[in-house]
């Protein structure tokens, strides 16, 4: 199973810092504009959601409750369905619909719980929003640019790559100091497809991992209580 460990050591130290979303203060400005654009704005509201509700004792305590809210939360935020594509690449065309509905459920379910894990590090951090960066020639999707700043260290660059999905905007990257999430994952679940030549395997793994959570939650931390 070392190759998921791998992948978990991975996401603990990037959705710590990636999905800021609650893991920051909920101190935020814009820098060269007076008003927050629609897609900054969702980053900010799911901050604040998510922060507010997962400092409460009952989420704090409750591991599996936490993971819960997140998930809910964050399926309104996140499109889950064009990130499993993404980092699957090749394999998601020639997977079988039911391995597609597989490997999405069972990521989906290790980027909350992981996410839900990093939360118990919360850091009073400040998020500040710099000037959207836009496709060109897509109006659909566009790049969150933020810095995340914390006393006595050097701004962190996390920049979200978000689309508008049905008049939704949804993140479907994250990119720390311009490193991709998304390729970061692609590269690491590819290589193992490869290796083992089986999707399968690798979805069995995550399953085995995932049903673990709550005697083993990401990153090998107990659930505070």
């Amino acid at each position: 199973m070392k190759p998921i460990n791998n992948y978990l050591g991975l996401a603990s130290l990037t959705w710590l810092l990636a999905l800021v979303f609650g893991l920051v203060s909920l101190q935020t400005f814009a820098e060269g504009q007076d008003d927050l654009q629609p897609p900054q704005i969702v980053i900010q509201h799911t901050s604040e959601e998510l922060q507010k509700n997962l400092q409460k004792p009952e989420y704090k305590n409750d591991f599996t409750k936490a993971t819960h809210l997140v998930d809910k939360i964050l399926e309104t935020h996140v499109d889950f369905d064009r990130v499993s594509m993404l980092i699957l690449g090749k394999f998601w065309k020639t997977a079988t619909p039911a391995q597609q509905a597989s490997f999405k459920h069972e990521f989906r379910t290790l980027l909350v719980r992981t996410y839900t894990t990093a939360f118990t590090e919360y850091a009073n951090w400040t998020i500040r929003y710099l000037p959207l960066a836009t496709s060109e020639g897509d109006s659909n999707k566009v790049l969150v640019r933020t810095e995340i700043l914390q006393s006595g260290a050097k701004p962190v660059a996390v920049n979200y790559r978000m689309v508008n999905v049905k008049d939704d905007w949804k993140v479907y990257d994250v990119l720390i100091e311009g490193i991709s999430l998304v390729q970061n994952y692609r590269t690491s679940f590819t290589n193992e497809v490869s290796r083992t030549g089986s999707l399968d395997q690798l979805i069995t793994e995550l399953s085995q991992r995932n049903s673990s959570a709550l005697r083993e939650p990401v990153g090998g931390n107990s659930p505070k209580s």
